[in-house]
């Protein structure tokens, strides 16, 4: 059985072109949907990677002020400061401040 093409009427043309139409525009939609689902997942693991990155900058910059705030509450101050009169209109004199 042979199918010719030249039998159709205008509105089938029509219709086949509409169908077709919207065959494409689904297929891209789709793609697009596919590729924003990519996006969002990769984007996804980089914030988490971010996060860790950061998060741990943090966490090793706190440890280092802890650590050295320990260190410098263990040093000893071989004398007390001697109050020293100075040239200045302030009227307290100089204290050594230590950990209380």
């Amino acid at each position: 059985m042979d199918f010719d093409f030249s039998t159709l009427e205008t509105g089938t043309y029509v219709v086949i072109g509409t169908l077709f139409f919207a065959v494409i525009l689904a297929a891209f939609i789709a793609a697009a949907a596919m590729a924003t689902i990519v996006l969002i997942g990769a984007m996804g693991m980089v914030w988490y990677t971010v996060k860790g990155v950061l998060g741990g900058l943090v966490h090793g910059i706190n440890f280092a002020w802890d650590s050295l705030v320990h260190h410098a509450g263990q040093v000893e101050i071989p004398a007390e400061f001697q109050p020293q009169v100075s040239t200045g209109t302030g009227s307290y004199p100089r204290v050594a401040l230590r950990d209380s």
